[in-house]
């Protein structure tokens, strides 16, 4: 991971919630420039950093903000939507099966063919090979356990495996706000 000392491509924001920790780690809480300047004018968050850059009207000049906490705490504790990146964020980004992080897709425990449900309790991630090789058997007939038997994650789990994978570059204006093991870099 790199970390930038000139501002990302696009000027983006670090979005903190009011007790100054992200809304999320991954995908990390970003607002384009434009967001964060708008919310700013509606008085919905406050300035922590600031970039160099500037934005200017005829009557107004603005430094860009690098990270904005909001003024009203937005409560995290909401069951997550089940959706596949949720799914694959909860199982870590690898197969259940054998552990690869390649060309992953997601495998019924308990097969649809046999009554299985499309829930967090009976979905794992499995790479295309695992998943094709257990077929529409039970993991017991395949001979094939998944690693982490499935249930549902809640928000905290999700945003603690989310720190698991930092994107490749940050602003140095946002390593006070984020937890994890970096090496710095010009």
């Amino acid at each position: 991971m790199q970390v930038l000392k000139r501002a990302p491509s696009g000027w983006p924001a670090l979005v903190l919630n009011a007790d100054f920790r992200p809304l999320s780690y991954y995908p990390l809480s970003l607002w384009p420039w434009q967001e964060s300047v708008k919310a700013v004018f509606l008085d919905r968050v406050d300035v922590v950093s600031t970039y160099d850059q500037k934005v200017h009207s005829p009557t107004f000049e603005m430094a860009l903000p690098s990270v904005i906490a909001l003024k009203q705490y937005v409560v995290q504790d909401r069951p997550p939507v089940f959706t596949r990146f949720n799914l694959f964020l909860r199982d870590r980004f690898s197969c259940q099966y054998c552990g690869s992080g390649d060309d992953l897709t997601f495998d019924h425990v308990l097969p649809r063919s046999r009554g299985g449900r499309t829930t967090w309790e009976n979905i794992v991630t499995a790479c295309s090979p695992c998943n094709l090789t257990k077929g529409g058997r039970t993991p017991r007939e395949a001979g094939m356990h998944p690693a982490r038997m499935p249930t549902r994650p809640n928000m905290y789990e999700l945003q603690d495996h989310g720190r698991r994978f930092p994107p490749n570059h940050l602003h140095e204006s946002w390593l006070d706000y984020l937890y994890w093991d970096i090496e710095l870099e010009a």
